[in-house]
């Protein structure tokens, strides 16, 4: 076993680790903590494949700001007692290893590639493999247009539900 192997094994251990404290977690608090667990996992990844560019990335995006709103979202809103339901977990947990053993079977299936040229891990590939015409150009307009889509839609549900309150309070006063 060399050292690059065991380095690889600690990060995807971290990672898997980080997945099911967040998914069997009772506490969102430790579910935020387990999801920070997995993103500095899957940045050891990318680490080790030599993709620093992705790594870092990794740290500041997910790690420093998703978490962190998540955080911050979980502190400003009201705890709700059923949320985690153990029949919505396993459920959950089902659907994932039945994708698992899906993709495996594919996976298993085919034959991967041979890698090419240089790795796309430093920031001039990347940004050429996703501006390109013929590469990557149409998924990420689509995820720009994803992601709009679902904070008009936080917006919607978050002015609903202060509308919500409002009308309560103004009919608790009459």
């Amino acid at each position: 076993m060399t050292a690059e192997f065991l380095a690889f094994l600690v990060v995807a251990a971290a990672a898997v680790s980080g997945a099911l404290i967040t998914l069997w977690s009772k506490s969102i608090v430790r579910s935020a903590f387990g999801l920070i667990l997995a993103f500095l996992g899957v940045a050891g990844v990318y680490a080790l494949l030599g993709c620093a560019f992705l790594a870092i990335t990794q740290l500041v995006v997910y790690v420093g700001g998703v978490v962190v709103l998540y955080l911050f979202g979980v502190m400003l809103t009201p705890p709700d007692l059923e949320e985690r339901r153990a029949s919505r977990v396993s459920f959950w947990a089902a659907l994932g290893l039945v994708s698992l053993v899906l993709f495996s079977i594919s996976l298993f299936g085919t034959r991967l590639p041979s890698s090419q040229g240089k790795p796309m891990g430093d920031a001039a590939g990347i940004g050429e493999a996703l501006l390109t015409r013929d590469a990557y150009l149409l998924p990420f307009e689509i995820a720009s247009i994803l992601l709009l889509v679902v904070l008009v839609g936080a917006v919607h549900l978050a002015r609903r539900e202060k509308k919500k309150a409002q009308e309560n309070a103004e009919g608790e006063e009459a």
